[in-house]
């Protein structure tokens, strides 16, 4: 919210701010708590403070709206290892920098033009677009700042932007930069080029035995069997506390009544709905019914198939239209109506089918009432005995003492890999709980483990029971992927030595309509290749190699396919004329004289930053954002 309240006159000036977090961070780096910085501080450049008031409501922020991207609540420890305490205090070190800076330059904002500012700033401005102090008041409550607190903040910014619009403001792209920046941008080249496939190879045949121990000898490495670990686990879910046998006959009864409607099937009505574009044309249509034609003869003379009049199976409450749906129940199975005018139009029913109003009888969901209340008692049960397993875990229970102890089955699944692979290569039969299968492998056997979310409301505790070692694997045992793996080597190596042979003969003059002749490759071209934008058979590599020379630059690049091989010759380049009004030089023009304001004033905060000198309360902080141990 702070970054919201600061817009209007400064609004550039926050954004740039935040872009410099990292490098504010890097310049002067956190060195622990120094002496010359007090208890309720959490940085001072030069005579100015931050303290930690003002970094936990700004670290509170920055984590509220990384939560808002996460869809969560972050941990400290979480925040931190995504740098967002570092990014907060480089922020507030770069604006006490600024601060700083501003104060020994005596620079100020009149009380009239603060007012200006504040009261043209859109987050304070009602629905009409003007400026609502009952708005001002809302949103100050919202964020935690008193007014007169926000006013002395607001100066602030307005000083800063003094600041940094004299530092950099005016600054702008020199229109030659922009020149070539949109020439290079702009620039689109032609190529022709041979592309050499797995096809054109043809079959590898399976490599000589003692070619293939070579290969495995130098490649064993690769073919290695993993850690493999076995778990015991148990699993406490609503499904599996659930005790049918408790539930009397009488509960299920009284359940079944209390869920009376759940049972209850109204009556309903398989009908046929006929639309007229008048009220006059639904009246002769009725008229004609009335003298003897059916329904099915009226759909035939109007071309209506089945799919065009039939609702279905319907309820009366399922019908928008009361009167349609009035009309609908008022018929006999097998009749059809007269005009019936609906809100919308005027229609013809015809009553296929009615199908009486029912009442599942108790003996036929029995069952099901047993389940859903035997379900919901352990859920009531589920969180009282998860502090019943923890304590015995905690006492040193194992898990197959935990299982006897609480009725719970202890599941031994078979060995796996830290990818969740069984020894065969496929996905192991494990339970589906975030975290298991890398919480088996930091751990070790005799470890305690935290137990597992499982599903909506279960939880999970498991223990290693056996750790596998990694081993190598003799050839008989991977023979069929050492064979797969050489083949593929060897494709690769033949689609190299095939495309770098093909490019010396170009580069020795042989044209591309030689050498197509030659090896019966397709002479292909490729136009409007534009650089860093792979198109066709022209991947990032193909692309980079056409921009790599002038015209007559030949080259070999893996295909887009990431498999084949592209032999090219830059054949054109055109370079299209610059226009500096165009749109998107104007757009150009914009970012790059934003890049070099933003180098400019980050290199002056820089510098204001070491010569004012930083200290930074470490402990401080640490203690604030909750990451103190001690």
């Amino acid at each position: 919210m702070l970054d919201a309240l600061r817009k209007g006159a400064g609004t550039w000036v926050a954004k740039l701010f935040i872009a410099l977090l990292i490098m504010s961070f890097a310049v002067w780096g956190i060195s622990g708590f120094l002496t010359g910085v007090g208890q309720n501080t959490a940085a001072k450049v030069g005579d100015t403070e931050v303290s930690l008031f003002d970094f936990d409501r700004a670290y509170r922020q920055d984590l509220g709206r990384l939560a808002q991207q996460f869809g969560r609540q972050l941990t400290p420890a979480e925040g931190a290892a995504l740098g967002v305490p570092q990014q907060t205090l480089g922020k507030l070190v770069a604006e006490a920098a600024m601060n700083n800076t501003a104060q020994d330059m005596k620079l100020g904002v009149s009380d009239e033009r603060l007012a200006t500012i504040i009261q043209s700033d859109p987050a304070f401005q009602g629905p009409g677009g003007r400026y609502d102090k009952n708005r001002l008041q809302q949103v100050l409550r919202s964020s935690g700042y008193r007014e007169d607190e926000y006013v002395v903040e607001r100066r602030k910014v307005a000083e800063r932007a003094q600041l940094a619009e004299g530092i950099a403001g005016s600054m702008k792209a020199p229109m030659t930069y922009l020149e070539v920046l949109d020439t290079y941008q702009g620039e689109t080249r032609s190529a022709d080029y041979l592309l050499v496939t797995k096809e054109f190879i043809g079959e590898i045949e399976d490599p000589a035995e003692d070619v293939l121990t070579t290969y495995f000898e130098e490649k064993k490495d690769d073919f290695r069997a993993p850690e493999f670990r076995e778990i015991k686990y148990v699993t406490l879910t609503p499904t599996s506390l659930a005790r049918p046998d408790d539930i009397s006959d009488e509960d299920a009864r009284a359940e079944y009544e209390r869920r009376s409607e759940d049972f209850f099937q109204p009556e309903r009505r398989k009908i046929r709905q006929m639309s007229f574009p008048s009220q006059q044309a639904a009246e002769e249509a009725a008229q004609e019914l009335a003298n003897g034609k059916t329904f099915d003869e009226l759909m035939s003379e109007r071309n209506l198939s089945d799919n065009d009049v039939t609702l279905g199976v319907m309820a009366k409450a399922d019908f928008l239209d009361e009167a349609i749906g009035d009309a609908a129940f008022s018929l006999d199975e097998g009749a059809t109506s007269g005009a019936v005018e609906g809100r919308f139009s005027t229609v013809i029913l015809n009553v296929e089918e009615i199908l009486p109003e029912s009442t599942k009888p108790f003996e036929d969901v029995k069952d099901e009432i047993v389940q859903s209340l035997a379900k919901e008692q352990a859920e009531r049960e589920i969180l009282d005995l998860l502090d019943e397993v923890e304590d015995a875990r905690a006492g040193g229970a194992l898990l197959d003492e935990v299982g006897e102890r609480f009725s719970l089955t202890v599941e031994t699944p078979p060995a796996f890999d830290a990818s969740g692979n069984g020894e065969d290569g496929k996905p192991a039969a494990l339970p589906d709980a975030e975290g298991l299968v890398a919480g088996a492998f930091d751990s070790d056997i005799g470890i305690e483990n935290d137990v597992l979310q499982f599903g909506d409301q279960g939880f999970l505790w498991y223990d290693v029971a056996k750790v596998i070692p990694s081993r190598e694997r003799t050839l008989d045992e991977v023979r069929a992927d050492v064979i797969a793996a050489w083949k593929k080597d060897e494709l690769a190596k033949r689609l190299s030595d095939t495309a770098a042979d093909l490019l010396a003969k170009a580069e020795g003059g042989t044209p591309f309509i030689a050498l197509s002749a030659e090896t019966g490759l397709e002479v292909k071209t490729a136009t409007e290749l534009k650089r860093n934008t792979p198109s066709g058979d022209f991947g990032r590599d193909a692309v980079s190699a056409v921009f790599s020379g002038p015209i007559g630059t030949t080259a070999v690049a893996e295909a887009n396919d990431g498999e084949g091989r592209v032999v090219l010759k830059v054949t054109g380049s055109n370079v299209p004329e610059f226009q500096k009004d165009a749109p998107q030089v104007a757009a150009l023009g914009q970012q790059l004289s934003q890049q070099i304001q933003d180098t400019l004033l980050g290199q002056f905060i820089s510098d204001r930053e070491t010569k004012a000198g930083v200290e930074i309360n470490n402990a401080g902080i640490a203690q604030m954002i909750g990451l103190d141990r001690n």
